[in-house]
C-alpha cells in the first residue's frame, strides 16, 4: 500500500531473515489517529512466535559476539547510514503512526546520532586489572548477557528503538524487539534496514504483539536481560514475569515532571518551552514532558495569562497539513480516558479550567483530537496534578518560595525529569540538586543528548539509557584469577 509517496512496510513479524504473516494471535488493525481509519493490518506475535524469535536470537549470539569489534562497529554505522538514507520515509511513517506533525521528523536525526554515538564504544569496552600479588594476574572482562528483550512504547518510534536496541547490540547481545501494537511500522522498517545494513539474521528480531506476547517474552528462559519502556502498571507485570527466571530488568516508566518558574525567570522562554513540550507536538504524550507548571506567586498571573493565550493559539491538526503544531492522541481509548480525567478534575474542582477540555470536532471529528487544556491554581495533591494524563493537559500550581517549590515538585510518585527557570545561577544549582528526578533542565528543556544518561527515580523506574552507562547496562563483568606463580 502506497501513502504519501511511500510504500508501507509489510505488517508481518521479522524473525531471523524471514517474515511471519499468520499466527494464532491474529491480526491487529493499526489505526491512523488523525483520521480514525485503518492504516495497516499488522500480524501479532503469540507465544509460539516469541519462542521462535528468542531461539533465533540465541542461535545468533556466538556469531555476533565473535565478530571483531571493528566489524560490529562498521555494521552499526552502516545501520545509521541506512536510517539517514531513508529519513523521509521514516519521517512519514512516524507521522502516520503517531499523528505527530510531519515537520518534527527532524527527531529522526536524534536516532541516527544515538546509533553513531553508541557505535563509537564498540572497540572501547575494556576490563581492568586488579592488583593482588606479583604471582597473581587478576583481571575483568565485560561480557554481553546474550539475548535481550526490548519492549518499546508506541510514542518512541525509531528514536526509542535506537536508544534501547543499539547499545545492546554494541555490547555484543542479540535482541528480540517487541514494539507496541499501536505503532509497529517504523520499528519493523528499522529491522529491515538492519538486515540491509549487513547485520546478521537473528541478531535483531522484531515481533509486534499485545499483552500475551509481552508476557511470553519477559518470562522466556532464553531471555537474559529485559529493557522495558512504558507505564508503571505494566512494569509490575514485567517484573512478575521476569521473576520466574530472575531476569534483570531496566525500567523507563511514567512521569509527572515539574517545570518550576521563579519570578526572575525568562518568562518568554519558560512559557514557550512549556507549550511546545507539554502541549504541542506529541500532544502531551511523553513520559518526561513538564505537565506540572509550578509558578512563583509574583509571576503567577502573568504566566497564567501567557500560557492560556499560547495554548488556545496552538494550531492542532493532521500531521501533513501546513502550520500544524500539535496532533491527535494515539487512540479512541486514550481519547476517552483523557476526557474522563479532565471531566473528573473539573467536577472535583481540582483547579479552574481555563481553556480546552473538549474533543475537537468539525474537520477533525473523525480523529482523536483533544483541545490543549490548561487548569489554573491547581491543588498539587489533586489527581490532575499527581496522575500521569499522557495527553495535552497542563496543571498550573502557585508557590511562594524555593523551599515550597522543591517540596511541591518532589511531592510525586514519579521522578523522571524536571525544569527550572531562573536567572539566579546559585538557585538553579541548589534546586537541581534537591529535585528527586533523573534529569533536570535549567532554562531549557533537556534535549537528551546521546552522550548523557536518561532514566528515572521512584516510580519512574531504574537503569539508564544513553551515554556509556547506557551501554554498560547490557554488559556484566567477569573476573578471572590466574595464579602465575604456581609450580608443579
Amino acid at each position: 500500500m502506497t501513502i504519501h509517496g511511500i510504500e508501507l512496510p509489510k505488517g508481518s513479524l521479522l524473525i531471523g531473515d524471514g517474515r511471519v504473516d499468520r499466527t494464532d494471535a491474529g491480526v491487529f488493525e493499526q489505526i491512523d489517529p488523525s483520521t480514525g481509519e485503518v492504516l495497516a493490518p499488522v500480524t501479532l506475535a503469540g507465544a509460539t512466535e516469541i519462542d521462535e524469535a528468542v531461539r533465533a536470537a540465541n542461535a545468533a549470539e556466538n556469531e555476533w559476539r565473535a565478530l571483531a569489534p571493528t566489524r560490529r562497529r562498521d555494521l552499526i554505522l552502516a545501520l545509521a547510514d541506512k536510517l539517514d538514507e531513508h529519513h523521509e520515509e521514516l519521517s512519514i511513517l512516524r507521522s502516520l503512526e503517531l499523528g505527530a506533525p510531519k515537520k518534527q521528523g527532524k527527531g529522526l536525526n536524534m536516532a541516527v546520532e544515538y546509533i553513531r554515538y553508541f557505535a563509537g564504544w564498540v572497540d572501547k569496552l575494556e576490563g581492568t586489572t586488579i592488583p593482588i600479588s606479583s604471582t597473581v594476574l587478576d583481571y575483568t572482562i565485560p561480557e554481553p548477557y546474550g539475548t535481550v528483550a526490548a519492549l518499546t512504547p508506541w510514542n518512541g518510534g525509531v528514536v526509542s528503538v535506537a536508544m534501547k536496541v543499539v547499545p545492546a547490540l554494541v555490547a555484543g547481545n542479540c535482541v528480540v524487539l517487541k514494539p507496541s501494537e499501536l505503532a509497529t511500522l517504523a520499528p519493523l522498517r528499522f529491522g529491515e534496514l538492519a538486515l540491509e545494513a549487513g547485520i546478521p539474521p537473528g541478531v535483531l528480531n522484531v515481533v509486534p504483539g499485545g499483552v500475551a506476547a509481552g508476557e511470553a517474552l519477559v518470562a522466556h528462559a532464553g531471555v537474559n536481560k529485559i529493557s522495558f519502556t512504558g507505564g508503571t502498571a505494566t512494569a509490575r507485570h514485567v517484573l512478575r514475569g521476569a521473576a520466574a527466571n530472575l531476569t534483570p530488568v531496566i525500567l523507563e516508566l511514567g512521569g509527572k515532571s515539574a517545570n518550576i518558574i521563579f519570578d526572575d525567570g525568562d518568562l518568554d522562554a519558560a512559557v514557550m518551552t512549556t507549550i511546545f513540550s507539554a502541549l504541542g507536538g506529541m500532544s502531551g504524550q511523553g513520559c518526561v514532558l513538564p505537565t506540572r507548571l509550578l509558578i512563583q506567586k509574583g509571576a503567577y498571573d502573568e504566566v497564567e495569562k501567557r500560557v492560556v493565550a499560547a495554548a488556545a493559539a496552538l494550531s492542532v491538526g493532521r500531521p501533513f497539513d501546513a502550520g500544524v503544531q500539535a496532533g491527535p492522541v494515539i487512540s479512541q481509548a486514550s481519547l476517552e480516558r483523557i476526557l474522563a480525567m479532565i471531566e473528573g478534575a473539573r467536577s472535583r474542582g481540582d483547579g479552574a479550567l481555563l481553556t480546552g477540555g473538549q474533543r475537537l470536532e468539525g474537520d477533525l471529528a473523525s480523529g482523536f483530537f483533544v483541545a490543549p487544556t490548561v487548569f489554573g491554581r491547581v491543588d498539587n495533591a489533586s489527581p490532575i496534578a499527581q496522575d500521569e494524563v499522557f495527553g495535552p493537559v497542563l496543571s498550573l500550581v502557585p508557590f511562594t518560595d524555593e523551599d515550597e517549590a522543591v517540596q511541591l515538585a518532589n511531592d510525586s510518585l514519579y521522578g523522571l525529569g524536571g525544569l527550572v527557570f531562573t536567572r539566579d545561577i546559585g538557585r538553579a544549582h541548589r534546586v537541581a540538586h534537591r529535585l528527586k528526578v533523573g534529569s533536570v533542565g535549567v532554562n531549557a528543556f533537556a534535549p537528551m543528548p546521546p552522550s548523557a544518561p536518561f532514566g528515572g527515580m521512584k516510580h519512574s523506574g531504574y537503569g539508564r539509557e544513553g551515554g556509556l552507562v547506557g551501554v554498560k547496562e547490557f554488559l556484566q563483568d567477569k573476573n578471572i584469577y590466574v595464579d602465575i606463580g604456581s609450580r608443579k
